[in-house]
């Protein structure tokens, strides 16, 4: 382990779990309404963050105004996708309305490829890269303090996403859409028989996960360039979503953390192959923890009585 440079990738590490705690956000809101683990979160993601740099780059529109028109037609999407895609797939069985999320993966996967092509492309920047925060530790190397650089764009990507999860916490709970939403995913069949209108529940959880995955998108892409490969990064979410609970929103933000925090952790080893598992540390943390807490640090436990 280089000491040294333990606390430089530690904070970017847990700063860096921010927008993993966005992506999982956006798995949790499907899962929290329909029961449905969504498998093109990433997707969603990635046109949303296209759709910015096309509205912005080729159009010319103001960098806050191509945000604003991202989200909002990422959230129509959200819609059509639910409603002639995965509404006439109702009372089928579960495993088939998950295999149709991992088609609609492959289907938008290949729309960004048709439309915008594979090419790498710089992401307008939203913050100067001029000035980084510089932190000093209390830790002492060579008689100095170690001194922490950080990235404007990794700092207030963290605090943006992070605002976004608590904003959504407070949607489910303060809200009567959330509200309702929170009580169609105990059941279904009561929900509906108390007035709840299940199928626009299920639409308005479908236009969140693509609006808060359009934001996460544009918050990686600051940070990490844009082309169709951005909705990879998904993939570290879905273990930060099984770490934090499938049902818990403030389950993402501790999932994120732990998530980016061991990516840091392992990216400060002096062995080169443990340096190239960062990638895989997510899943080795979420075997780890599964083994004592199936459920997940913040998941529902269940006890069924027959």
């Amino acid at each position: 382990m280089n000491w040294q440079l333990l606390p430089q990738f530690a904070i970017s590490g847990l700063l860096a779990g921010g927008p993993i705690a966005l992506m999982a956000l956006g798995i949790v809101l499907i899962f929290k309404s329909s029961y449905i683990f969504n498998f093109a979160q990433g997707q969603l993601l990635l046109m949303g963050a296209l759709l910015t740099w096309w509205l912005a780059v080729d159009i010319g529109l103001p960098l806050w105004l191509s945000i604003l028109l991202a989200i909002a037609i990422s959230a129509v999407l959200g819609l059509l996708i639910e409603r002639f895609t995965l509404r006439p797939l109702t009372g089928q069985p579960l495993l088939t309305i998950i295999l149709m999320t991992l088609g609609l993966s492959q289907v938008l996967q290949g729309l960004a490829l048709l439309l915008f092509g594979g090419t790498q492309r710089n992401f307008p920047q939203i913050f100067s890269t001029a000035n980084p925060y510089r932190i000093t530790t209390p830790f002492i190397h060579d008689g100095n303090p170690i001194i922490v650089i950080l990235k404007q764009n990794l700092v207030w990507s963290f605090a943006v996403a992070i605002l976004g999860v608590i904003v959504i916490g407070a949607f489910f709970r303060l809200t009567r859409t959330g509200l309702a939403m929170r009580g169609a995913s105990e059941d279904h069949e009561l929900a509906q028989s108390i007035g709840l209108r299940i199928q626009r529940i299920f639409g308005t959880s479908w236009a969140l996960a693509a609006a808060v995955a359009a934001i996460g998108g544009v918050l990686l892409a600051t940070s990490s360039g844009l082309d169709v490969s951005l909705s990879i990064v998904v993939l570290a979410a879905f273990p930060a979503v099984l770490l934090g609970g499938l049902e818990s929103i403030p389950g993402t933000i501790a999932g994120g953390l732990i998530i980016g925090l061991a990516q840091g952790i392992v990216a400060t080893s002096k062995t080169q192959i443990i340096r190239n598992s960062a990638e895989i540390m997510p899943y080795v943390v979420l075997l780890v923890v599964l083994l004592f807490r199936p459920e997940g640090l913040f998941g529902q436990k269940r006890i069924e009585r027959i």
